[in-house]
């Protein structure tokens, strides 16, 4: 009789253990990557303005003083470095529209 009972318990305890770890939520899923296109977006709207504003200032600061030798120098210079980031992401869309097109 007592065995019974212990039985009975020990099922209701199994049983209540069982529901609970049913209804727990799984963990949230791994997340799959960084959101490169949002830090792209992110350094294009933002920190770029910022970058070339404060480029305008320093070549107007010098142009002020008369440096305009050096004030072309480094607009040129500037220039270039635009050119080159430029250069750098059309490859990076050349580049992946090439992988696409031959892996697929």
């Amino acid at each position: 009789m007592i065995a019974i009972e212990l039985m009975g318990t020990a099922s209701a305890a199994v049983d209540h253990a069982l529901h609970t770890l049913a209804s727990t939520p799984l963990a949230e899923p791994a997340p799959k990557g960084i959101n490169t296109e949002g830090v792209v977006t992110f350094f294009a709207s933002k920190i770029a303005p910022i970058l070339l504003a404060v480029l305008g200032v320093i070549f107007i600061g010098r142009a002020s003083r008369g440096e305009i030798s050096k004030v072309l120098t480094s607009s040129a210079i500037a220039i270039v470095g635009l050119a080159f980031i430029a250069g750098a992401a059309t490859l990076f869309f050349v580049g992946d529209y090439l992988i696409n097109l031959i892996f697929q």
